[in-house]
């Protein structure tokens, strides 16, 4: 395949690119980062006045993967304009450049399980109602309404996915970031919740495989697609298994008081993904002690 991914400098973006390249395929990049040392086979999109027309206009691609936009739960109720922008207008603009330049590209546009907030019932599935708990988890929702919409309307070939908890070197955000940046304090570390919160956690390489699975295998009729690995993890286990990483012990507790905006929570229902041919490649535990040895490099650096 032939693909452009949008937000080519960010956590996903920058994995997706190497593991889609690793695996024979052709990869262009665009983002709003200037970047000297890139090939030719990059865009840079203008941060202030995002416009799409070029990317599209003078390369032809078979896919056209969107890891661009903000990804802050906090953030998005701060500043729930810059949100929508980035989560929502902007994915408008980049369909609108497809639809005009070259309408048979497809298109898979990265969401979030956000848009879920707090499920009736677990596995949560793609049938489920939404209910999201944040501007950000609206403005992902209002995304998958106007790939809906540019498939229905226009014919285009697009597909949604709702992504949990991506995890993976690099990502300088989210709980073990913030976990790690703890340990750097003296004393007791304390967390946000009671520790009985649950996510489904994703390693970036595993999400990397599967958006190329559904790049495959998918129909492209406005598929909405849960990715994650069906595990429903306590955030008081994961902490736990991320600290069994270090080389010292490390105490911490819970404060008790939920933040708002985050659900209390998640497991997948993958059984859509598990059709088109997904089986996780990385457990939590290994994927975890990478991310550790990602971190000590960072502090010999």
């Amino acid at each position: 395949m032939k693909v452009i991914v949008i937000g080519a400098k960010g956590f996903i973006g920058q994995h997706l690119i190497k593991y889609l390249t690793q695996q024979g395929h052709e990869v262009w990049g665009a983002d709003v980062v200037v970047d000297y040392a890139a090939s030719g086979k990059y865009f840079l999109i203008d941060a202030s006045n995002s416009d799409f027309q070029n990317v599209f206009h003078f390369e032809n691609y078979d896919l056209c993967v969107n890891c661009s936009g903000a990804a802050s739960v906090p953030d998005s109720i701060n500043n729930p304009m810059r949100d929508y922008y980035l989560n929502t207008v902007n994915v408008f603009k980049i369909l609108s450049a497809i639809q005009r330049y070259q309408p048979e590209c497809k298109f898979i546009n990265l969401g979030s399980a956000a848009v879920y907030g707090n499920p009736q019932y677990l596995p949560v599935s793609e049938k489920a109602s939404v209910q999201p708990l944040s501007p950000y988890g609206f403005h992902k929702y209002q995304a998958e309404q106007i790939c809906e919409e540019f498939y229905r309307f226009f014919g285009l070939n697009t597909c949604s996915l709702r992504i949990f908890s991506v995890y993976g070197a690099g990502l300088k955000k989210q709980l073990f970031w913030d976990t790690y940046k703890k340990t750097l304090q003296n004393g007791t570390i304390q967390f946000f919740g009671t520790g009985d919160e649950s996510r489904d956690f994703i390693h970036v390489n595993d999400l990397s495989r599967a958006i190329e699975l559904i790049a495959l295998n998918s129909q492209f009729k406005a598929d909405i697609i849960n990715v994650a690995n069906g595990e429903e993890v306590s955030i008081k286990n994961a902490i736990s298994t991320f600290l069994s990483c270090f080389d010292r012990a490390i105490d911490y507790k819970f404060s008790g008081e939920v933040r708002k905006g985050d659900p209390l929570n998640w497991r997948a229902d993958i059984g859509k993904l598990e059709e088109l041919g997904y089986k996780q490649s990385k457990d939590l535990l290994t994927g975890l002690k990478d991310y550790y040895q990602w971190i000590t490099s960072l502090s010999e650096e």
